[in-house]
């Protein structure tokens, strides 16, 4: 049972938010004359000399240590001696366990948001530098319209964008302090709790004792935000994967990012990108596990919540390194523009050719249909769209002139889409300025 019990094997990673929310409530104590300022001076230095032990990775954990809390407190008494008795005062693991949790997670949040900036960066930077590459853009997987390769790699930093500012928003949400909330029902001393939270840096305490200590919305959060995530990565993944086959040969990975067949010679497999799309899959499950850990729980705190952890701690190291590796691949990547213009074809232009209709005056429904039947008279001579003449146009509508020719420049349809969002290249380059702009703030 000690075993089955013990959390330290996971929960030892949050050492340092613990020995941090321990000396702030040394304060704490003194402030409410339970420590002297000599006891406080004690208790704060031998916390400081736990804490170059585990710095320098010389902290030895003994099988009585059930988790990071007792082995610190376990280790300040062989230091201090019996004062470190005193540190518990007031206090319960409960509250404990849920303030290192929130201290642990914010920093780590940061972290993750610094590399969704950084990804932003990679895209941005690219999008700017082959502003003027265009290739063909897919609905169900079937080409539709041409576009900017700019356009859709400005699509991912858009998304990535709301990944970061998602998790700024659960990190502000998630700032408030559970210390002083003790097992349950608050603290008997009176600590200032305020004072707490301005010396842990949190925005205020929890305002009820009993969420305080149960609370674990934090965690499911952030859960549902590596899951969300990683739904982004894995569709640029798939993306990419898609787009570097020999079928496609748009895009070609760094070495680095890619590994050769163990049998087959000339394999170079996009291991990379099919690692963070497999590893999707995970964040799921670190988020439908703990779902089912908290639905059947009642109220404050139950030993179930020691499953919090896992998850958390697997689902964000998952994430940075996705993140990571994400960036790299996106960085290094070398894109050949030939075979993506070489992939357009004027079928993907038969839309333009309703809209030519529409600028002289047709009903779109109508032009519709003549778009549809201008597609289908190219297929029967097995011609391409821009090898209709003029005259074979007119036969689908009067209004046919001989500036029909300039509906075949793919170009020139792509910067057709010049409304805000578009592909056309001005709007292309509104996005990359309003990214960076946010990338600067």
């Amino acid at each position: 049972m000690e075993s089955f019990n013990s959390s330290l094997r996971f929960d030892r990673r949050m050492w340092k938010a613990d020995i941090h929310g321990s000396q702030a409530y040394v304060k704490a104590l003194e402030r409410a004359h339970i420590l002297t300022s000599s006891e406080r001076t004690t208790l704060v230095d031998g916390l400081d000399l736990v804490a170059k032990e585990w710095e320098t990775d010389v902290f030895v954990s003994l099988p009585s240590d059930e988790d990071i809390h007792t082995a610190n407190e376990r280790r300040l008494g062989e230091l201090v001696g019996p004062v470190a008795g005193k540190l518990h005062t007031g206090r319960s693991r409960n509250d404990q366990v849920a303030t290192d949790m929130r201290l642990w997670l914010r920093e780590e949040g940061k972290r993750l948001v610094g590399y969704v900036r950084e990804l932003v960066g990679a895209a941005v930077e690219r999008a700017e530098r082959e502003v003027d590459v265009i290739m063909p853009g897919y609905t169900h997987l079937q080409r539709a319209q041409p576009i900017r390769w700019s356009h859709l790699l400005l699509s991912y930093a858009w998304s990535w964008r709301a990944d970061a500012e998602r998790l700024e928003q659960l990190l502000k949400r998630m700032n408030q302090l559970p210390l002083g909330s003790g097992a349950l029902a608050g603290n008997p001393f009176n600590v200032d709790r305020h004072f707490l939270s301005t010396e842990l840096g949190f925005d205020s305490p929890v305002p009820n004792s009993l969420l305080g200590v149960s609370d674990r919305d934090f965690v499911a959060e952030i859960l549902f935000w590596t899951s969300l995530t990683m739904v982004h990565l894995s569709k640029f993944s798939e993306d990419l994967i898609v787009y570097g086959t020999s079928e496609f040969g748009f895009v070609t990975l760094a070495d680095a990012y890619s590994t050769g067949s163990s049998l087959m010679p000339q394999k170079k497999n996009p291991d990379s990108l099919e690692l963070i799309r497999g590893k999707t899959g995970r964040t799921f499950g670190d988020l439908a596990g703990f779902m089912m850990t908290l639905k059947g729980l009642p109220s404050t705190y139950n030993k179930d919540l020691q499953e919090d952890k896992e998850p958390m701690f697997d689902a964000v190291d998952t994430v940075a390194a996705c993140l990571q590796i994400a960036t790299g691949t996106l960085s290094t990547l070398t894109i050949h523009p030939e075979r993506m213009e070489a992939s357009l074809s004027n079928d993907m232009l038969a839309t333009d050719v309703a809209e030519y209709l529409v600028r002289k005056g047709v009903p779109f429904r109508e032009t519709h249909h003549i778009a549809g039947r201008a597609v289908r008279l190219a297929e029967s001579r097995t011609v391409e769209m821009s090898a209709l003449s003029v005259a074979d146009l007119k036969t689908l509508h009067p209004l046919f002139d001989e500036d029909a020719v300039q509906i075949w420049d793919y170009r020139a349809s792509i910067d057709r889409r010049c409304a805000v969002g578009g592909t056309a290249k001005e709007t292309v380059l509104e996005q990359v300025e309003a990214l960076r702009g946010w990338l600067k703030a």
